[in-house]
């Protein structure tokens, strides 16, 4: 596995930009569209936590863990939200997609399936990963139906497994997509994206 180093990733109305401190102003009106940080299943950060969230992405990403970006839907130019690989695993090959979330009125559009084709296309084609993971809240089940509709297997529930943002402790449902699975997964995100895009929800 080669190792992942920031790199913008663009196609299908949607840029993956690497996140920095400039996103700052567009991840703050992505996260108030919705108020996303006050389901307490996810760990979207508020607008004035916004600042910090980039900084601790920054971390992981000196660290060598993660690898985070901000998300730009390229028909309106406004940043929507942001993604990121996380718990990279080079000696099995593996990363993770995760820390993902979108402002609400680009929710359930074609912002998702293009974010993670692009991000399981670098992955598999050009990183050599073996397996891609995702993860959620056994309590976001939002997000367990849009993992499931990529075409991913669901792995099973650690139970107990890590703490969420006011402190309780969560079940993770854990999902995987298998190198072997990919030329699939690819086809499906394909045709998924080669119909016409939904709008925007109004807010």
């Amino acid at each position: 596995m080669h190792t992942p180093v920031a790199v913008t990733l663009e196609g299908h109305g949607v840029r993956l930009e690497p996140l920095e401190e400039s996103h700052a102003p567009g991840l703050a009106a992505a996260a108030e569209d919705g108020a996303l940080w006050e389901l307490w299943f996810t760990s979207v950060p508020r607008p004035d936590g916004v600042a910090r969230y980039i900084a601790d992405a920054h971390a992981g990403a000196r660290e060598g863990h993660m690898l985070p970006w901000a998300v730009r839907e390229l028909s309106t130019g406004a940043v929507v939200g942001s993604t990121r690989y996380h718990d990279i695993v080079a000696k099995v090959d593996r990363v993770e997609i995760g820390y993902t979330w979108y402002a609400a009125r680009w929710q359930r559009s074609h912002v998702n399936a293009a974010c993670k084709l692009l991000l399981l296309a670098h992955a598999f084609d050009a990183l050599g990963c073996m397996v891609v993971g995702l993860r959620t809240d056994n309590f976001n089940f939002a997000s367990q139906r849009a993992i499931e509709r990529l075409g991913a297997k669901r792995d099973g529930v650690l139970r107990h497994h890590m703490a969420r943002a006011d402190g309780s402790a969560r079940d993770t449902v854990m999902y995987s997509i298998l190198r072997t699975e990919w030329p699939d997964v690819r086809r499906h995100l394909a045709l998924r994206l080669a119909r016409p895009p939904a709008a925007p929800k109004d807010r």
